[in-house]
């Protein structure tokens, strides 16, 4: 079968029609395509955006959570009378309870005035120590760790213990001591509160 001029014409309506078919198509593609790559695009953006929001709401929780811890903490210190003026007598009867009720035949302390422990203060809240030197005669070394517990709990002040050197009393022949004791302990530790910075 030949394919002649007059066939030509009668297919000339078809050929254009699918011609532009297929341009239409073409560009049917083509914007989809773009569509597809702007839908992206945008996703992209959205998800990135979501990330960026969803770090920030974290951040905020995790400064809330510890806003709350340290404003706890802050309540714990100012219900344990931590914060504000050193409170030395309440601390020489708390020395004197504890020896009392730990037996202790001779303790003696010295407590030096306060210091800040900061050289640099801030303008609010700042550490200050006073230094106790604590002699205390032990029958054995449980009771300097008892005394020691009882006033890291007890203390209206952090009990920070510096050093602490025990050592064994002499025993002098023939001589019969009136106390029972067998070691000596020599402490150094200090009192911490927390108050506003003197002016100076």
């Amino acid at each position: 079968m030949k394919f002649g001029k007059a066939d030509f014409q009668k297919t000339q309506i078809s050929i254009a029609a699918a011609v532009l078919m297929c341009a239409a198509g073409a560009a049917a593609v083509v914007v989809a395509m773009e569509r597809t790559k702007t839908a992206k695009i945008a996703q992209t953006a959205i998800s990135k955006d979501r990330n960026e929001f969803e770090s920030k709401l974290n951040q905020v929780r995790n400064e809330e959570n510890e806003i709350k811890q340290k404003s706890q903490q802050f309540n714990n210190l100012e219900v344990r009378g931590v914060i504000g003026e050193e409170q030395r007598l309440d601390w020489v009867e708390l020395v004197k309870d504890i020896r009392d009720k730990r037996r202790l035949t001779d303790l003696q302390y010295e407590i030096s005035p306060q210091r800040p422990l900061d050289a640099n203060q801030g303008s609010g809240l700042n550490f200050y120590a006073s230094a106790m030197k604590l002699q205390v005669k032990l029958l054995h070394e449980e009771d300097l760790t008892r005394l020691l517990d009882d006033l890291r709990s007890q203390a209206k002040a952090l009990i920070l213990v510096k050093s602490c050197n025990v050592s064994r009393l002499p025993r002098v022949a023939g001589e019969r001591s009136a106390s029972p004791a067998h070691l000596q302990a020599d402490c150094l530790i200090d009192w911490i509160t927390l108050r506003e910075a003197v002016p100076k």
